[in-house]
């Protein structure tokens, strides 16, 4: 987890001057910067990079494009943790974007490397202030956890280091932590999730974390934790199992929230839920027409057992639900279609109240977290109907398949005073300057920028 990358302004520190090309146009820069400028026909295209030389061949700084302007695209300043020279830096003229340009260079600075050599270039960036510093680590462990168990294989996170991963980030915030393993899902009432994840050598489980004053407002966390999917019986071909170890992206997120919202000491009763389990094939797997009877008593038939993820949801959001939180959160990796109609970065979320929309879409914009309100169409409930059970889990059809897989949670929430759930890809298919290509934390940035709006600390 790569958070050491920030440094106190106290710090002695190089200039990175942030041109624009309006800079250029009206020689705005300090007229030795310029003079460099001018000789070397630096444009400053967004991302471009040149060293400034100093007096005995040292450097002296360095020239970052930003295009047009700073309030632009301010995460551009991810590639600076890439390019610059190892040492202390600190952003010229960054303006009101210097927080979101610091965060963005803290997540280009992220690297995995569980499994290779280290990159040991320490390239830090000054924080005007401890506060500041403080408050972007906070967001960036939180961002950096989700990222890391994403992009962690299956062999290394299956459902028992899922469970490892939740109990350490517990056991950091004095959080209790419960675990409902194996047949005993059968005796607690989880059956669905028990289904699912029976064929595993890896027990499925339910995990179930609490932290926070039992009289706080109730705020539960509900991840997919779908550690490896083969589709099941319904096996997925080759080329769509390969990012199944990403299925669990729901579960990283959440918890990369939870650890925001723990760290930073947010007054809410905070319960975090992660069916964890692996879809496996062997001789008890469950099958393509079987009836599954869940927690909540409705009867699903099986459509498709590569539609795991809402059954083992499913059961965990009912538990939540019996507790009637103030607000529930479901995040995971569902569909395809949420990615057909959005595609790979903006994650599409379902809700019933506006306010709580109109709150999450200013948050979203306001911390450059983008999010997508999609409708819960009540007119499509009824392609969920099964002829011999309450439900289809995977209706034939295929059209709107994430609002679909929406109305089937919506079948399991009552009592929440408010519920959203998050369609995330958890996933970035190509290179970003503040992300490589790899696991990604989704939403989580602008939602806990809403919980501590509600909830300030």
């Amino acid at each position: 987890m790569t958070t050491d990358c920030f440094v106190d302004a106290d710090e002695a520190s190089l200039p990175v001057f942030l041109i624009s090309k309006e800079d250029i146009e009206q020689k705005r820069p300090d007229p030795a910067v310029q003079s460099w400028i001018d000789q070397t026909g630096f444009g400053a295209s967004e991302g471009e990079f040149q060293l400034l030389p100093g007096e005995d061949r040292t450097v002296s700084g360095a020239l970052f494009g930003i295009g047009g302007g700073v309030d632009d695209r301010p995460f551009a300043a991810g590639a600076l943790a890439r390019k610059l020279p190892a040492g202390n830096w600190r952003l010229e003229n960054a303006g009101g974007a210097a927080s979101l340009m610091a965060l963005g260079f803290g997540l280009g600075s992220y690297r995995f490397d569980r499994y290779r050599k280290r990159d040991t270039k320490a390239v830090r960036l000054v924080c005007a202030s401890r506060e500041e510093r403080v408050s972007l680590e906070r967001i960036l462990r939180g961002c950096c956890l989700a990222r890391d168990l994403v992009n962690t294989p299956v062999n290394d996170m299956g459902p028992d280091e899922l469970e490892k991963s939740l109990r350490d980030l517990a056991s950091q915030h004095s959080a209790k932590v419960a675990s409902t393993a194996g047949d005993a899902l059968l005796d607690e009432n989880f059956p669905m999730i028990h289904a699912v994840g029976r064929a595993s050598r890896s027990a499925p489980r339910l995990l179930d974390l609490t932290w926070g004053r039992e009289d706080a407002p109730k705020v539960t966390l509900v991840g997919k934790g779908v550690c490896f999917d083969t589709g099941g019986l319904d096996i997925k071909p080759a080329a769509g199992m390969l990012l199944m170890k990403k299925d669990m992206g729901g579960a990283a997120n959440v918890l990369g929230l939870a650890s925001m919202i723990m760290d930073a000491g947010l007054p809410v009763r905070l319960r975090v839920l992660i069916p964890a389990v692996e879809n496996a094939i062997a001789g008890n797997a469950f099958r393509p027409g079987d009836i599954l009877t869940s927690r909540k008593g409705l009867t699903v038939e099986i459509g498709n057992t590569d539609a795991e993820g809402r059954l083992v949801l499913a059961d965990a959001l009912s538990l939540a639900d019996e507790e009637a939180p103030q607000l529930m959160i479901d995040m995971a990796t569902l569909t395809g279609a949420a990615r057909v109609a959005l595609g790979p970065d903006l994650p599409p979320y379902y809700c019933r109240g506006d306010a709580f929309a109109a709150a999450l879409d200013a948050a979203a914009v306001e911390v450059r977290d983008p999010v997508w309100r999609m409708p819960l169409f009540d007119p499509y409930d009824r392609n969920l109907s099964s002829p011999i059970a309450d439900l289809n889990n995977a209706p034939p059809g295929g059209m709107a398949g994430s609002i679909i897989a929406a109305l089937f949670l919506a079948r399991f929430v009552e009592k929440a005073q408010e519920w959203a759930h998050f369609d995330i890809y958890a996933w970035n298919p190509k290179q970003k300057p503040h992300a490589p290509v790899g696991g990604e934390a989704q939403a989580i940035r602008a939602l806990f920028h809403l919980l501590c709006t509600r909830h300030p600390a």
